[in-house]
């Protein structure tokens, strides 16, 4: 909840900032574009730190990142440097990659046929900061006008305030860790099974023709796994469900986030205020968020792929929605929620079509290699987006965000044509997670 209420206080108005430190539109992408540049450089660092030492010291430490980011950005707003302004953002986007991390806590410990269930809750749980983050801008606004700190970047004081109190709250509640505790029960099963192997062997001899043998000490263990970029490639290579978890997640998140950024900017275009804005970009993040639950229990009770199938759709209305407004706000708000229902959809049966693809070991590397790839790829669309807009127009924006879908819904239709060909009954998560289990 709280690293919502930091994260969309703040990014609300990054655009508009940056477009006024910099004095042009075209440039006013690049603020939430290096956030999300951020997002991606720190997503493996902090994989591998929670990865050695859990999910508790990474999100702490993407937090106080966070923080800091936040402070380097008011600096550059009241000095009207655009370049420390950047700097600023892309440490401001480690509270990005926190929450987005946090999700996989949500993971760690769920049963498979639940998994989607928990992350959604996670995902939910950021809906109220979430929603109150961008209505709370005028206010963060406000109360710095007389420190001399411009009305815009006020947020961005209020967004690291938040950050130290959700880097000190982590510290103390996540306990036990998820990622530590699911670690161990990993390797307390591989255990048993070896000593059951090794019992059966010993009681029916080496020829006793039970066919069961005892798997090498290092055999799906967790202690000791490569949780490298090169053991997340192999990982995801390795499985198709994987690889289609990887694009799925990386284009929704790209599209989402090139028709978002710049939303404001076309917004103000029409003439709309911060209060309009704040309440556009409201309906968004209540579409991101508070129906997470609902995309959690369709993906476990009819498969991950389906629900991706629906993200597509999702997606693709909100595209045309959003880019054929042309100054009317109603339709534009019912078109960023539906772009965030569509993001939801996609980052909750994608993250957990992708934890069912890959073993126990290779997890932490896998979900790093995610986030990077996603938040790399929606970096790339951020900073396209303010030169499409300004040349070319909001529109064909979002015409050309819907076209990256189109992978998706391919690779998406193949995988349901190899199910039902195979006679599997609406459950590809558990097709998904016997078929790990068996590598």
């Amino acid at each position: 909840m709280l690293g919502g209420l930091g994260v969309a206080t703040a990014v609300t108005l990054a655009a508009v900032l940056a477009q006024e430190i910099s004095g042009s539109e075209a440039l006013s992408g690049l603020a939430s574009t290096s956030s999300v540049i951020g997002t991606a450089l720190l997503s493996l660092p902090l994989a591998s730190l929670m990865a050695a030492r859990g999910r508790r010291a990474g999100l702490c430490l993407a937090y106080l990142i966070g923080a800091v980011g936040g402070a380097v950005v008011v600096t550059g707003a009241v000095l009207g440097n655009f370049p420390l302004l950047l700097l600023g953002m892309t440490a401001f986007g480690a509270s990005s990659s926190a929450n987005l991390q946090a999700r996989y806590a949500a993971a760690d410990l769920a049963e498979p046929d639940q998994r989607a269930r928990a992350i959604s809750l996670v995902v939910w749980a950021t809906t109220v900061g979430a929603v109150l983050g961008p209505n709370i801008a005028g206010p963060a606004g406000d109360s710095v006008t007389g420190l001399g700190i411009p009305a815009t970047a006020g947020a961005f004081v209020w967004g690291s305030a938040v950050f130290l109190v959700t880097a000190v709250l982590i510290h103390v509640l996540l306990r036990p860790d998820p990622l530590l505790t699911a670690r161990a029960l990993a390797d307390a099963e591989t255990d048993a099974a070896s000593r059951d192997a090794a019992s059966s062997e010993s009681a029916t001899g080496p020829e006793g023709g039970t066919g069961v043998h005892p798997p090498p000490a290092w055999k799906g263990r967790s202690r000791g796994a490569d949780r490298s970029l090169r053991a997340g490639l192999a990982a995801v290579a390795a499985s198709a469900h994987a690889r289609l978890a990887l694009v799925t997640i990386a284009a929704a998140h790209t599209a989402m986030v090139s028709i978002m950024v710049m939303t404001p900017v076309d917004l103000g275009h029409h003439g709309a205020g911060i209060e309009m804005i704040g309440l556009v970009i409201s309906a968004h993040i209540v579409g991101m968020y508070a129906f997470s639950p609902v995309m959690g229990w369709l993906a476990d009770r009819f498969g991950r792929l389906t629900v991706i199938v629906l993200s597509v759709a999702l997606l693709t209305c909100a595209a045309a929605l959003a880019g054929t407004a042309d100054g009317h706000h109603t339709q534009s708000g019912l078109g960023l929620f539906l772009l965030g229902l569509g993001w939801s959809a996609a980052l909750v049966s994608g993250s957990a079509l992708l934890t069912d693809s890959v073993p126990q070991p290779a997890r932490a590397a896998v979900q790093g290699l995610s986030d990077l790839t996603m938040n790399a790829a929606a970096g790339a669309g951020g900073a396209l987006a303010g030169l499409v807009v300004s040349t070319a127009g909001y529109g064909w924006l979002s015409a050309f965000a819907a076209a990256l879908l189109l992978p998706v819904l391919v690779m998406t239709l193949a995988g349901l044509a190899r199910r039902d060909a195979t006679g599997q009954a609406g459950g590809d998560a558990a097709d998904v997670t016997a078929d790990t289990a068996r590598k």
